[in-house]
């Protein structure tokens, strides 16, 4: 039992919580593309409420575009990461970064498949 009390100590889920604004604040000031997919969200959130009277399609549309922002943040982190390795060229940093990329390229025209498919 005291395990369980120590999961859910209400200061660690605190920090983290904080953490967790500290780094959607820090995305959302300093990193152009989040900026684009927020944006993207947030329209489409409300387009979603306007094309749609199922609620489950438009939880469907939303969280595509949800899923596009998570992506987003974890190739941000890849990049972060790799630039504080260090700032010379090499093949892996270059793998590491073109994957990342990659992954958002995909949540984007998954999303977008959902949509046409869905609306169309």
């Amino acid at each position: 039992m005291n395990h369980l009390i120590s999961i859910f100590n209400p200061l660690l889920l605190t920090n983290a919580l904080k953490n967790s604004f500290s780094g959607l604040t820090r995305a959302t000031k300093s990193e152009r593309a989040f900026q684009q997919e927020l944006v993207l969200l947030i329209v489409g959130s409300i387009a979603a409420f306007i094309l749609t009277d199922i609620n489950v399609e438009r939880a469907i549309l939303v969280g595509s575009l949800a899923a596009v922002l998570i992506v987003e943040l974890m190739n941000s982190a890849i990049e972060a990461t790799i630039d504080r390795v260090g700032t010379e060229l090499h093949p892996l940093s270059k793998k590491a970064k073109d994957l990342g990329s990659a992954a958002v390229f995909v949540s984007l025209i998954s999303a977008a498949v959902i949509w046409l498919i869905i609306l169309v």
